[in-house]
């Protein structure tokens, strides 16, 4: 597969961020457009709660990506006819479980994040 350009962090966006939001009647939010930006969101989010936090992650449904991906790279490596559909249906098994593992260590980070995790609120306003 081809690699892809890491995208670029805005510039209006720092390490630690932090924006209050509000919550309508419906329990809706609207997430700023300089996180929906810099996050790429499309559809939907993943929603975890842990330790009295909700943690939004983009989801990324890229199936059909990764389908185009492999078969570009098979057909770059000289696979066609019902060799290029034997080896496209084994890559193409290997998919689901990468997916599963890259969820498996973003729920990792997911926890640690959780116990790490600090109040700058006091910071922010100079309270003791």
């Amino acid at each position: 597969m081809e690699a892809k350009k890491p995208s670029k962090k805005p510039s209006n966006i720092r390490k630690y961020d932090k924006k209050r939001i509000k919550i309508s009647s419906k329990r809706q939010i609207t997430i700023p457009a300089k996180y929906y930006d810099a996050l790429k969101i499309d559809k939907e989010m993943e929603c975890i709660y842990t330790e009295g936090m909700l943690i939004l992650l983009p989801i990324r449904n890229e199936k059909s990506d990764f389908a185009e991906e492999i078969l570009r790279d098979l057909i770059s490596q000289g696979y066609n006819g019902e060799e290029l559909l034997k080896e496209f249906k084994r890559v193409n098994r290997k998919v689901r479980p990468a997916v599963e593992k890259l969820i498996e260590e973003a729920d990792n980070l997911a926890k640690k994040v959780a116990e790490d995790y600090v109040d700058y609120t006091a910071d922010i306003f100079d309270e003791d």
